[in-house]
């Protein structure tokens, strides 16, 4: 009974973690309401009467990161005074997204806008949430408005199907989408890679995929439930800016590659993101390793 019983709650754990941190963003959306409601604001949800609030949300999963993952964001120094495209690797679930942008606004007060699969929007309760936080489709049109206005704005092309079926050997999974290359060109912004370490580490999918597969090319669904949840470690790293040439083309562009000192390193968007894992992260991943690192204070 008691080997059950532990066998149960450590089964109820891994998944009770991930449906916590959904909790937590539907409870979000629910303080957003309450606070639109007592404040009785109707201001545009991108404008200066939000910030309080993005304040308080963005303080609260702060806390939450330093907390549960001893959470850690390297390199703020490279993003620009101005606009630029940031480009990341997925994990199963992007908590580590979540802690960027708390602490970025905390830290420099930026907004940064975000690409989002076209699923999230059919969620209901997180319309608020969405707007306040600028999460938003996909389109070249929204991208390059936030752009042109000055905005950071953020994308995952490997998306969903990075999320699910990419695992612990950090395999980008990116098919043959080059559009968030093309909205660089055309806003005239630079590109900046960005990894988390260890995000596999904290969030996992089941290891069963041909069926699923199969099911999410159909549906274009998150049809596997992630599981996990532990208090790995997790560091954010922005990489070095591909800077924006007028004279590149988009295909060149996924593939630029540009020499420095004697060696030539490769900062097109996908190796730059690769050569970050590389740099940071041990693979196979460890949990085991990730969690230890919560103990090393030498990379701080």
């Amino acid at each position: 009974v008691v080997i059950v019983s532990l066998t149960m709650s450590v089964i109820l754990f891994f998944f009770i973690v991930p449906l916590t941190v959904l909790f937590f963003i539907y409870l979000t959306n629910i303080l957003l309401l309450l606070y639109q409601r007592n404040c009785e604001v109707k201001a545009d949800p991108f404008s200066d009467v939000w910030d309080s609030a993005r304040k308080t949300i963005a303080t609260f999963w702060d806390i939450y990161a330093r907390i549960w993952h001893g959470y850690e964001l390297h390199g703020v120094e490279n993003l620009p005074e101005g606009p630029c495209l940031l480009v990341y690797y997925h994990g199963a679930i992007p908590i580590d997204y979540l802690y960027f942008l708390s602490r970025l606004y905390l830290w420099k007060k930026r907004l940064c806008f975000s690409v989002a699969d076209n699923f999230i929007f059919r969620l209901p309760g997180l319309k608020l949430l969405l707007e306040v936080t600028g999460i938003m489709p996909g389109t070249r049109e929204g991208c390059l408005t936030a752009l042109k206005n000055g905005y950071l704005v953020s994308i995952s092309p490997g998306g969903v199907r990075e999320a699910l079926f990419s695992d612990e050997s950090y395999q980008l999974m990116w098919e043959n989408r080059k559009g968030f290359a093309q909205v660089a060109l055309d806003a005239k912004v630079p590109i900046i890679p960005m990894y988390t370490q260890n995000i596999r580490e904290g969030y996992r999918v089941l290891k069963e995929r041909r069926f699923f597969r199969k099911l999410y090319e159909s549906t274009r669904l998150p049809c596997i439930p992630p599981y996990g949840g532990l208090p790995v470690k997790l560091r954010t790293y922005i990489g070095e800016p591909i800077p924006y040439d007028p004279n590149i083309t988009t295909e060149e562009l996924v593939e630029k590659q540009v020499s420095k000192g004697n060696f030539l390193f490769s900062f097109q968007t996908k190796t730059a993101i690769q050569a970050l894992i590389n740099k940071h992260q041990t693979i196979p991943g460890s949990i085991w390793k990730a969690l230890l690192g919560r103990f090393d204070k030498r990379r701080k």
